[in-house]
Protein backbone atom coordinates (compact mmCIF):
# COMPACT_ATOMS: atom_id res chain seq x y z
CA UNK A 1 0.00 0.00 0.00
CA UNK A 2 1.11 3.51 -0.76
CA UNK A 3 2.03 5.77 2.16
CA UNK A 4 -0.04 8.97 2.40
CA UNK A 5 1.72 12.17 1.34
CA UNK A 6 3.02 14.66 3.89
CA UNK A 7 0.40 17.12 2.65
CA UNK A 8 -2.45 14.66 3.25
CA UNK A 9 -1.16 13.85 6.74
CA UNK A 10 -0.77 17.52 7.73
CA UNK A 11 -4.15 18.50 6.27
CA UNK A 12 -5.73 15.71 8.34
CA UNK A 13 -3.88 16.86 11.47
CA UNK A 14 -4.78 20.54 11.02
CA UNK A 15 -8.43 19.74 10.29
CA UNK A 16 -8.74 18.78 13.96
CA UNK A 17 -6.42 21.47 15.40
CA UNK A 18 -8.79 24.15 16.67
CA UNK A 19 -6.05 26.14 18.39
CA UNK A 20 -3.96 26.53 15.23
CA UNK A 21 -7.19 27.52 13.45
CA UNK A 22 -7.85 30.16 16.15
CA UNK A 23 -4.32 31.50 15.64
CA UNK A 24 -5.13 31.81 11.92
CA UNK A 25 -2.21 29.68 10.76
CA UNK A 26 -1.76 29.09 7.05
CA UNK A 27 0.68 26.54 5.65
CA UNK A 28 2.72 28.21 2.90
CA UNK A 29 5.22 25.44 2.15
CA UNK A 30 5.66 21.92 3.44
CA UNK A 31 7.95 19.00 2.80
CA UNK A 32 9.18 16.11 4.90
CA UNK A 33 10.92 17.61 7.94
CA UNK A 34 10.33 21.26 7.11
CA UNK A 35 7.62 23.84 6.63
CA UNK A 36 6.85 27.53 6.34
CA UNK A 37 3.68 28.83 7.99
CA UNK A 38 2.24 32.29 8.56
CA UNK A 39 -0.31 34.11 10.70
CA UNK A 40 -1.45 37.66 11.41
CA UNK A 41 -1.41 38.88 15.00
CA UNK A 42 -4.75 40.24 16.27
CA UNK A 43 -5.76 42.70 19.03
CA UNK A 44 -7.01 39.94 21.35
CA UNK A 45 -3.47 38.48 21.35
CA UNK A 46 -1.99 41.56 23.06
CA UNK A 47 -0.83 41.54 26.68
CA UNK A 48 -1.00 44.39 29.21
CA UNK A 49 2.00 46.10 27.57
CA UNK A 50 0.28 46.20 24.16
CA UNK A 51 2.68 43.65 22.68
CA UNK A 52 1.77 40.12 21.69
CA UNK A 53 1.70 37.72 24.60
CA UNK A 54 4.79 35.50 24.44
CA UNK A 55 2.53 32.47 24.38
CA UNK A 56 1.29 33.50 20.94
CA UNK A 57 4.72 33.37 19.31
CA UNK A 58 5.55 30.21 21.28
CA UNK A 59 2.32 28.51 20.18
CA UNK A 60 2.94 29.60 16.60
CA UNK A 61 6.40 28.00 16.68
CA UNK A 62 4.97 24.88 18.34
CA UNK A 63 2.48 24.54 15.48
CA UNK A 64 5.37 24.80 12.99
CA UNK A 65 7.11 22.03 14.95
CA UNK A 66 4.00 19.86 14.62
CA UNK A 67 3.73 20.44 10.87
CA UNK A 68 7.43 19.79 10.22
CA UNK A 69 7.67 16.68 12.39
CA UNK A 70 4.38 14.90 11.62
CA UNK A 71 4.59 14.85 7.82
CA UNK A 72 6.24 11.43 7.97
CA UNK A 73 2.88 10.01 9.15
CA UNK A 74 4.44 8.98 12.44
CA UNK A 75 2.66 10.67 15.37
CA UNK A 76 5.29 12.95 16.90
CA UNK A 77 4.86 14.84 20.17
CA UNK A 78 7.03 17.49 21.81
CA UNK A 79 9.51 16.28 24.41
CA UNK A 80 11.38 19.52 24.99
CA UNK A 81 11.10 23.03 23.63
CA UNK A 82 12.78 26.37 24.22
CA UNK A 83 12.40 29.81 22.73
CA UNK A 84 14.24 33.10 22.67
CA UNK A 85 12.20 36.24 22.00
CA UNK A 86 14.30 38.78 20.11
CA UNK A 87 11.89 41.53 19.00
CA UNK A 88 8.41 42.65 20.09
CA UNK A 89 5.33 41.65 18.10
CA UNK A 90 2.39 44.03 17.67
CA UNK A 91 -1.18 43.68 16.51
CA UNK A 92 -1.28 43.58 12.70
CA UNK A 93 2.18 42.02 12.36
CA UNK A 94 2.39 39.10 9.96
CA UNK A 95 4.54 36.33 11.35
CA UNK A 96 6.29 33.63 9.35
CA UNK A 97 7.84 30.52 10.86
CA UNK A 98 10.44 28.51 8.97
CA UNK A 99 10.97 25.06 10.47
CA UNK A 100 14.04 22.99 9.61
CA UNK A 101 14.83 19.45 10.64
CA UNK A 102 18.22 19.26 12.36
CA UNK A 103 18.31 15.57 13.28
CA UNK A 104 16.02 12.59 12.78
CA UNK A 105 16.20 9.07 14.18
CA UNK A 106 13.56 6.38 14.53
CA UNK A 107 12.43 7.80 17.90
CA UNK A 108 13.69 11.41 18.13
CA UNK A 109 13.52 14.46 15.88
CA UNK A 110 15.16 17.85 16.51
CA UNK A 111 13.93 20.99 14.78
CA UNK A 112 14.84 24.67 14.62
CA UNK A 113 12.12 27.22 13.93
CA UNK A 114 12.96 30.82 13.03
CA UNK A 115 10.11 33.31 13.41
CA UNK A 116 10.19 36.58 11.49
CA UNK A 117 7.77 39.43 10.89
CA UNK A 118 7.35 41.70 7.90
CA UNK A 119 10.62 43.19 6.67
CA UNK A 120 12.46 39.99 7.64
CA UNK A 121 12.87 41.08 11.28
CA UNK A 122 13.58 38.07 13.51
CA UNK A 123 11.20 37.94 16.47
CA UNK A 124 12.05 34.52 17.87
CA UNK A 125 14.15 31.40 17.68
CA UNK A 126 12.63 28.10 18.79
CA UNK A 127 14.20 24.67 19.25
CA UNK A 128 11.99 21.63 19.57
CA UNK A 129 12.67 17.97 20.20
CA UNK A 130 9.92 15.47 19.43
CA UNK A 131 9.31 11.86 20.33
CA UNK A 132 8.26 9.83 17.29
CA UNK A 133 5.69 7.22 18.35
CA UNK A 134 4.83 4.06 16.44
CA UNK A 135 1.30 5.38 15.75
CA UNK A 136 0.28 6.73 12.34
CA UNK A 137 -2.01 9.68 11.69
CA UNK A 138 -3.42 8.26 8.44
CA UNK A 139 -3.70 4.65 7.41
CA UNK A 140 -1.63 3.72 4.31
Amino acid sequence: MKEPSAKAVINHMLKNDRFSAWLGIEVIEMSLGSCKISMTVRDEMMNGFNIAHGGIAFSFADSALAVASNGYNKLSVALETSMSFTSPVKSGDTLTADATEISLTNKIGVYHILITKQGGVTVGSFKGTVYRTSKTLLKP
